[in-house]
């Protein structure tokens, strides 16, 4: 098919829907209001190629600040793959993003793939599922409220790449589930909570002590039969505590930057895999 027949441009909010769904497709268990969460951190950041009326392919290349993007949702619809849908949604993601330092979560099949095109491998990240038996959510931790989201988006930013307020707006308000370490009056850690299709999954986990994250995890999994918390190889007792609690490993994934590693260490657990 040749490019004549192609248009790209920026997803309208439902058209985020369907490329959340074709990502639910893919086993991908995306979050019930993943969606309009997504496009609120980067309305401009979700391209789609279509061909007519209907959309081929799609990916989100959402920037976060100057200096930092993430690629995720690169999918293209199974019918019409192999004829540069992909490739063309790919090309203007990374137009978009520019001189950044840009990440994303490869799976093991297309780590080489991304290695072609400059990204390098930081860390595995794994997909751990279990529950816990016990444990209250008021252990110690506090619930998030709106007066609170300035300073934890101060502390985010402490494990993350670059300033995401727009994401972090959604992600930290109900009905998600949004608990934080509070002591002497300064934020310590925080986790979110959110139901998905499959489950429940928990992240981010942040925190400035490994005992702060057990806690969270703790008071997040509370009363929820499936929990999913996808975390870095680098959080090593915390992965020996998801194991010694009954938590399997499962989906793995790889952490790729290209043009520079940020300086920021990563979290205990990631947000989504689909924008970091």
């Amino acid at each position: 098919m040749s490019s004549a027949s192609r248009t790209i441009r920026p997803l309208q909010p439902g058209e985020v829907t369907l490329l959340i769904d074709w990502a639910a497709g893919e086993g991908w268990n995306p979050g019930l209001r993943d969606a309009a969460l997504f496009h609120a951190a980067d309305p401009d950041g979700f391209i789609g190629a279509f061909v007519g009326e209907e959309m081929a392919a799609g990916i989100a290349a959402v920037a976060y600040g100057a200096d930092f993007g993430f690629i995720g949702l690169y999918i293209s619809r199974p019918d019409l793959r192999g004829r540069g849908h992909g490739k063309a949604v790919w090309q203007a993601g990374m137009e978009r993003l520019g001189s950044r330092i840009i990440g994303l979560d490869g799976v093991a099949e297309q780590q080489a793939n991304y290695r072609s095109m400059g990204f390098e491998v930081a860390y595995r990240t794994v997909r751990y599922t279990g529950r816990f038996a016990g444990g209250t959510a008021d252990a110690g931790l506090s619930r998030l409220t709106a007066e609170m989201h300035a300073a934890t988006a101060a502390l985010d930013r402490r494990f993350f790449p670059g300033p995401r307020p727009a994401f972090l707006e959604g992600w930290l308000k109900p009905p998600h589930k949004a608990l934080a370490v509070i002591r002497d009056g300064a934020i310590l850690g925080y986790g979110v909570a959110r139901q998905c299709r499959e489950g429940w999954k928990i992240g981010p986990i942040v925190a400035m002590e490994e005992a702060d994250a057990r806690k969270l995890l703790e008071g997040l999994a509370a009363g929820i039969d499936t929990v999913h918390v996808d975390v870095p190889e680098t959080a090593g007792g915390f992965v020996d505590f998801l194991l010694a609690s009954g938590f399997t490993p499962g989906f793995e994934t790889a952490r790729m930057y290209r043009s520079g590693t940020p300086e920021t260490a990563p979290p205990f657990a990631v947000a989504s895999m689909e924008l970091g």
